[in-house]
């Protein structure tokens, strides 16, 4: 396994609030992580594909994100992010977001860009309706099944 992919996904456990990622490569297996406060589960990811569509595909959480819990209750539903990663509201820095409050959207619309293994994947609304709020800031990192934007 090449060693800069190694080294990304050291980049990706010390970025997010994830304690260990392991993953199969046909017969290489790699498995990092890091120390936890005691009592506290780790929150693990498994992906068994190879590192290219890993990025794309959805892996299995063992344990819900703490700060959703903290959430207000909206009236709508979520969409929430395929992937660990960073979350972008907009192409670039200079464009305007790709969805704000009060807006229309058709459940093609792409909604945001969340960039992981320095692949940028853009996230589709899946469903449409009106934005009720945006859940997540421009370059805040996101977890795997986090809600980014609310759907009425």
């Amino acid at each position: 396994m090449d060693i800069r992919k190694v080294k990304k996904l050291i980049e990706l456990l010390e970025e997010s609030n994830v304690t260990e990622i392991e993953i199969k490569e046909g017969e290489e297996t790699v498995r990092i992580s890091r120390n936890y406060p005691q009592g506290m589960p780790p929150q693990q990811y498994y992906v068994q594909q190879p590192m290219q569509v890993a990025a794309q595909a959805a892996p299995a959480v063992a344990a819900a994100a703490p700060a959703e819990a903290a959430k207000p209750a909206h009236k709508g539903e979520a969409v929430k992010s395929p992937m660990v990663g960073t979350f972008y509201r907009s192409s670039s820095p200079s464009s305007p977001p790709f969805v704000s409050v009060g807006q229309s959207i058709k459940a093609t619309d792409v909604i945001g860009i969340v960039e992981a293994m320095k692949m940028m994947n853009q996230i589709q609304a899946g469903k449409a309706g009106v934005v009720e709020a945006v859940l997540v800031e421009d370059g805040q990192p996101v977890e795997y099944d986090q809600p980014l934007i609310i759907v009425v």
